[in-house]
């Protein structure tokens, strides 16, 4: 149980710190960015491995680097739907 609380944090931290790099916030305030983190940790090591030092069982390179990715497409599907409508 710790460790879910644990890994919910640093992939909140992760989603904050992709977004601050980007300059972009997430839909969803917090939870977005705890998504962000999470799913971009998976597609960070999904694509480059896992190097780098870990935290939570989650690589923090590769992890903020996915992340960035995909805010980067989150804020793009969201700025293309708000034109649209």
């Amino acid at each position: 149980m710790l460790h879910m609380i644990w890994v919910l944090i640093i992939g909140a931290v992760i989603g904050v710190i992709a977004g601050a790099i980007t300059s972009r916030d997430m839909p969803l305030g917090w939870i977005g960015n705890i998504i962000a983190g999470l799913v971009g940790s998976w597609l960070g090591e999904s694509l480059l491995g896992s190097w780098g030092p870990h935290i939570a069982d989650m690589a923090i390179f590769p992890s903020i680097l996915g992340a960035i990715v995909l805010v980067l497409i989150v804020s793009f599907l969201f700025g293309l739907r708000k034109r649209k409508s």
